[in-house]
């Protein structure tokens, strides 16, 4: 995997960029608005295709250019669910995956310095990107943005310290010039969080700091919440990339596709998507039967088949209303899949429609 740690110094900010080596599909994790001009010309040098910035939180000290680069790459900004940043593409929660190329990072949900807190964890368990939840021989204050002692104490102990030893973690910050720490160390050695603290001597020290007001946050949080565009921005048209279907996003960001597109594609015998039903077995066999060309993968059970399919691949999913298909979407959207709809309306509007269906079970969707 291709690997870079940028520093933006006015913030102690750091930037990381990570890529597949052979497709070259790369993510960024924590960007900032001053350094935008660098992030590019190295992405350009490097001949990568930016597919996703992440944010490891809400910044108070610095501005994000994930919408900024969303506006020059065509990237998509990802942010907690927690975050409260509408703007993102992808809203990720505890669990989820961003793939990239071969590569994945898991979302672990660690709130405590905000509310939205995520660590990126390399899906080798050689790697974690921890924001500013856990800092080398610090951690992040509790004291604004939803800031919880008790909950910063258990993220680290339980999704953080849970890494193998030899799990090398990288900061959001660093303000002496160090760069990169591993589990082993941080719990012997963080004084904040190591050496088997308990949790209520945690919150009793990080209650007793007395800390100055975060310059930047009055412009910071609400520009980040934002994806970092300001007022003189002005409205950012979206890169787009080329339409692989004639794909609409619902108030609540599902993508859709109308079943008359699907019906036509297969009438035509396009292979140029996977069709994917995520209903439960036993409904192929009710009344509204099955679409004959969908490969059969329940909704519980779509994350173990989509590891193995490929993202580059545009997906429809389908199931009785709409209502599971959405969720899938956004799910294979999460773990990087770069075309996604769900067939509007489902089995119901399709059998309302008029549309062939088939009776019996479906095969098992192929790799």
């Amino acid at each position: 995997m291709l690997f870079r740690q940028l520093f933006h110094p006015d913030t102690s900010t750091y930037t990381y960029l990570l890529a597949d080596e052979a497709t070259r599909e790369a993510v960024l994790i924590d960007p900032v608005r001053d350094t935008i001009d660098r992030d590019v010309e190295l992405i350009d040098q490097l001949g990568l295709k930016l597919l996703y910035t992440l944010e490891t939180h809400v910044h108070a000290d610095h501005v994000t250019s994930s919408g900024l680069l969303r506006h020059r790459l065509g990237s998509r900004s990802v942010v907690s669910e927690h975050g409260g940043a509408g703007c993102a593409d992808i809203l990720v929660k505890d669990g989820d995956t961003i793939r990239f190329g071969n590569h994945a990072l898991e979302a672990r949900h660690t709130p405590g310095h905000t509310n939205g807190d995520i660590t990126y964890v390399c899906n080798n368990l050689k790697m974690a990107f921890t924001g500013d939840t856990l800092l080398i021989r610090g951690c992040g204050r509790t004291d604004f943005q939803q800031g919880d002692a008790s909950a910063l104490y258990h993220s680290v102990n339980d999704k953080i310290f849970t890494l193998p030893d030899d799990c090398q973690l990288y900061p959001g910050h660093d303000y002496k010039g160090r760069t990169v720490t591993t589990v082993r160390e941080e719990k012997l050695f963080n004084p904040r969080l190591g050496g088997g603290k308990t949790e209520s001597e945690f919150v009793a020290l990080m209650n007793e700091l007395k800390l100055a007001k975060p310059a930047r946050i009055d412009v910071a949080v609400p520009a980040n919440l934002r994806c970092g565009l300001l007022q003189e921005d002005g409205e950012q048209p979206r890169v787009e990339q080329q339409p692989w279907a004639p794909v609409q996003r619902t108030a609540t960001g599902i993508p859709e596709v109308d079943p008359a597109w699907v019906a036509q594609q297969l009438a035509g015998g396009s292979k140029a998507f996977r069709l994917v039903d995520v209903r439960f077995a036993d409904e192929l066999v009710g009344d509204l039967g099955r679409i004959d060309a969908a490969e059969h993968a329940p909704l519980p059970e779509l994350a173990a088949h989509a590891a193995n399919w490929d993202p580059r691949l545009p997906v429809v999913v389908l199931c009785r209303s709409g209502g599971r298909s959405g969720r899938a979407a956004l799910e294979l959207e999460a773990a990087g899949f770069h075309a996604v709809a769900s067939m509007e309306g489902g089995m119901l509007r399709w059998v309302q429609e008029r549309r062939p269906v088939t009776r019996g079970f479906a095969p098992a969707a192929r790799a």
